[in-house]
């Protein structure tokens, strides 16, 4: 399903009537961090009707640039907030109310979206999209991993495809597709390691995908609690495994006539995103690879490749052209499930949209022409090599930036198990 920012806009704007005229008992306003999760708070549907619709509702800045553990941390964009801890203000985007949330996005008291803001650099990036005639839709593939409180996998092995051997998870799953309903999710299955499972919602507009994807993993931790369990979006749940966050993209033009192709062959438009997407990847890694578990992934897990190529239908590949005809899409495969999703769509977009301006060609399939960085250190000078800065903008860049060295700064800081084992090791 294709949505133009206008026609988001225009749903918003029913959706506002209709609640004015009959609000809820409470809502859940939530602002997507740069963590993959929410920042939220629960205010009553009479108060956001009467005033939170027309004057939004202050929140710290400090939403924005924190760490995991809800430390500040000195980012650039947001410097001249964080000495007193000022207010942002969430604005309700009335197209993302799914009753008791609705998501927010975040603006400067005067007036401004906030432009480092996770859904704001969304926001920007499907703007040019719609400057270049073209409006994509996306999917998000998650996987996670079930354990018990204890940390250990629910199931002993892995269970791709399997009919059988979720008898443990059935319970929890079974509350889970009531907690989903209404999200269209398309399919839902065992995954191939212990424990581990995917859950795919069908392709909706960027924004909707985004966001439909942060409350999905909301509600998947929240329903494994309830059942004494634990819902992991690590992305490297140990060494040689790999929770991803594929992305599938397809393009349309605005008047929604689809741009995928013919048979497996991807039409110009698409092939000229490819070719950006390829053309950028490795710079970017700072985005599909925000942790330093991240890099655990990449570097040891067999189906999330760091070398950059593509294939068709090729799930070796990092961007694998799937689908034919008019369902002919990118699946592109850098990010792992601890991404955060509306900075990943925003930089596959930004990428792609370059290699369009440019009538970018891309390299035979399977041919090499890069590789994602294989350390955070690595991403972090790819990130600041000038690439990302064209495509998201400085202040972007700049954010990231920050909030990858506090992530390096804490590990740093850390005495793990590792420590302990090599260290013991040395005598």
């Amino acid at each position: 399903m294709t949505a133009t920012l206008a026609a988001r806009a225009a749903r918003a704007a029913v959706a506002r009537a209709e609640l004015v005229a009959a609000p809820p008992e409470r809502l859940v306003l939530l602002l997507p961090d740069p963590h993959a999760r929410f920042a939220a708070v629960e205010l009553s549907g009479e108060f956001v009707a009467d005033t939170v619709l027309d004057a939004g509702y202050g929140a710290c800045t400090y939403l924005l640039a924190w760490d995991v553990e809800r430390a500040a941390v000195d980012v650039p964009a947001l410097e001249r907030f964080l000495g007193g801890y000022g207010d942002l203000v969430l604005r309700p985007d009335l197209a993302a109310l799914r009753p008791p949330y609705v998501v927010c996005d975040a603006w400067w008291p005067d007036g401004r979206p906030v432009d480092v803001a996770p859904r704001t650099v969304l926001r920007a990036a499907l703007a040019a999209a719609e400057e270049l005639g073209l409006v994509p839709s996306v999917g998000i593939e998650h996987e996670f991993v079930v354990t018990d409180a204890a940390g250990s996998p629910l199931t002993g092995h892995g269970l791709d495809y399997a009919l059988g051997g979720t008898e443990r998870l059935a319970p929890l799953l079974d509350d889970l597709r009531v907690a989903l309903r209404g999200f269209g999710v398309e399919s839902a299955r065992g995954e191939c390691h212990p424990g581990q499972y995917e859950i795919v919602p069908r392709h909706r507009d960027a924004l909707a995908a985004c966001d439909d994807a942060l409350l999905v993993q909301h509600l998947v931790r929240a329903t494994a609690h309830r059942h004494g369990a634990r819902a992991t979006y690590l992305a490297a749940p140990a060494t040689g495994q790999g929770n991803s966050g594929h992305v599938h993209l397809s393009l349309s033009a605005v008047d929604g006539g689809p741009l995928g192709g013919t048979g497996r062959e991807p039409s110009a438009v698409l092939a000229a995103f490819l070719a950006g997407v390829l053309r950028a990847a490795g710079d970017l890694t700072a985005v599909f690879a925000p942790t330093v578990n991240s890099y655990v992934r990449l570097r040891t897990s067999p189906f999330s490749p760091r070398l950059v190529r593509w294939g068709v239908d090729d799930r070796t590949a990092a961007v694998r052209l799937a689908g034919r005809d008019e369902s002919l899409r990118l699946e592109c495969r850098f990010a792992g499930a601890d991404a955060q999703p509306h900075l990943v769509v925003a930089a596959i977009l930004a990428a792609g949209l370059a290699g369009v301006r440019e009538r970018a060609t891309p390299p035979p399939p399977g041919e090499v022409v890069d590789e994602l960085a294989a350390t955070p250190w690595r991403a972090l000078e790819r990130w600041a090599s000038g690439r990302p800065a064209a495509l998201l903008g400085e202040a972007v860049v700049a954010h990231q930036a920050a909030l990858l060295a506090a992530e390096l700064d804490a590990a740093c800081d850390a005495v793990t198990d590792w420590q302990r084992h090599r260290a013991a090791l040395r005598t």
